[in-house]
This record gives C-alpha cells, structure tokens and sequence, in this order.
C-alpha cells in the first residue's frame, strides 16, 4: 500500500515538472515578446510623463501631456478623419471580401485558383509601393485619370481635399480585400458540402443557401477581420505619408492621422515625450474599439 502511495506520488511530481518544460520552447518568443513589445510599451508610458524644455531640461510633468492632448484641436480632427475612414471603409472593403469569398465558394467561377492569386496579390505588395503605384494613376497631369481627362474631356481630380481620404481608402481596399477574402474563403471551405446538396434536394434556392447556411457561418471571421481592419484604419499612416508629397497644397497636413501626427511631433517637432502620450491615448481608444466589437460579436454568436 505504501509502495503504490509513494509511486503515485513521484508520479504526480513527474507530470507536475513536465508541465514546465513548454516553456523551454516558448522562452525565445517571450524573450523577443518582452523586448519589442513590452519594454518599448513601458517605455512609451514612462517618458510621457516628462517634459523637454529649453531651460531645465527634460523634467516630470505628470499628466500635463495628457491634458494637453485632450485640448489639442489637432489631435482630435486626425481622430475623427481615421474615425470617418473606419465606419466608410472597413464595410465597403469586407463587404467586397465576402461577396469574392461567396463567389469563389459557389464553385461556378472558372479560374478560380487563378483568381485567388490575382486578389491576394496586392497584399504581398509593400504599402509604399502600393501608394505610389496609385499615386502616379491618381495624378491628374499623368497616369490614368490625366488619360481619363484628356479622352472624354473631363476635369477629374481625385487628389482635391473633399475626396482624398476616399482615394487613400480605394487603396487601402485594393491592399487588403484578397487577405479578407482568403479569411472568409477558409470559413466557407469548412461547411461540408453533402449540407448544400441536402438543401437544394429540399428546394432550397442558392440564395437560401447563401443566407441560411453560409453567411451564418462567417460570424467568426467576420468579427476577426472586423477587429483587424479596425486597428488597421487607426494605424493609417504608410498612405497619407507617402502621398504627402504628390497632393497640391497642404491637403495632407502633419497631423492628417494620428500616426503621423506623432511621428511628425516626435522626428520633426523634437517632442517625443507629446508625441509617447499621444500614441498611448490612441492604443486605448483603439483597444477599446476593439474589445466592445468583440464583445458584441460573442453576444452575437451565443444567441
């Protein structure tokens, strides 16, 4: 009785040591975690309580970047620009995904290993490379619309203030509507087919299936592409950046977005401590953003 005591216990103990030994192969990741994402974080909070002035140096300031933020006029229009870009173009994008997905899924589609390529294409192009490829076109001295204009005689300008943000969000959409797509194509792939076939043998239309069967089985990614579109749109800088210098006039100002507001604060105004509060208030709101649509997404999904 004692012996089976004593070999239960030393195997517990074993089970209990072999618990730790995931970690052997984690520690590289969390290593590389730690330094680039947690002290650079920490890093961030710690310096935007300090102030750089000309007499005295960097000094404590407490929470004076943060009031300062919350008066700056600057600040909140670049919020309310990526704000607007979010609810206009994160829909139209996602939209665009699901309806090439369902196309793809319907199985009428001729070349379809071809068409996924040509989609997802644009997203293994670099978004600089991207911005000026759409920027030459967007030209309206040369590229396409200067083409457009002189054959029908028009005097279209995609790059006037009133519609620029639409243009950075055309191509935006062009970047990442094949990486959607591939999303909601692999929750289509999952559904058994025999599920289709048993509909249509009941009288079920194609578009019964499509709303009965398949659209209910894209809540999960739809929530996921959701979540990463928006902080992607509160993230906008590659685009503005790069099309700063092909806009006439000061269309795109330094504080456009609020990504290019603190880089614009930190590398050319030399307030990097403004520019640490402004990127910490923007990883909240994004954060928060974030959490109520998935949380409103898990409450969709348990009805």
């Amino acid at each position: 009785m004692g012996v089976s005591t004593h070999t239960a216990r030393q195997g517990i103990q074993q089970r209990h040591r072999a618990d730790w030994r995931g970690w052997k192969f984690m520690w590289p990741f969390a290593l590389v975690f730690v330094f680039v994402f947690i002290v650079p974080i920490v890093y961030a909070i710690y310096i935007s309580f300090f102030q750089k002035r000309m007499i005295g140096g960097t000094v404590f300031a407490g929470l004076a970047n943060y009031q300062r933020l919350f008066a700056d006029p600057n600040f909140w229009g670049s919020v309310g620009r990526v704000a607007l870009f979010t609810i206009v173009q994160v829909p139209i994008m996602l939209a665009l995904s699901a309806l090439m997905a369902l196309a793809l899924d319907s199985m009428k589609l001729h070349g379809t290993k071809f068409f996924r390529i040509v989609t997802f294409l644009p997203y293994a192009v670099p978004a600089v490379v991207s911005t000026l490829i759409w920027g030459f076109m967007y030209g309206a001295r040369y590229g396409l619309v200067a083409s457009i204009n002189s054959t029908f005689g028009l005097n279209l300008d995609v790059m006037a203030p009133n519609v620029l943000l639409a243009s950075i969000g055309n191509i935006v959409t062009w970047e990442f509507v094949g990486y959607n797509m591939l999303i909601f194509y692999s929750a289509l792939s999952t559904i058994p087919h025999s599920l289709y076939e048993a509909a249509a043998i009941d009288g079920a239309t194609e578009w019964q299936i499509v709303r009965r069967i398949k659209m209910p089985e894209l809540r999960g990614s739809l929530a996921v592409t959701v979540i990463f579109s928006i902080i992607g749109s509160f993230q906008l800088f590659n685009e503005p950046s790069v099309m700063k210098s092909m806009v006439p006039g000061n269309a795109i100002s330094t504080y456009y977005t609020p990504n290019l507001y603190a880089y614009n604060l930190s590398f050319v105004g030399n307030q990097a401590n403004y520019a640490a509060a402004l990127a910490i208030v923007m990883a909240v709101i994004t954060m928060a953003i974030a959490y109520a649509v998935q949380l409103r997404s898990m409450r969709e999904q348990m009805k």
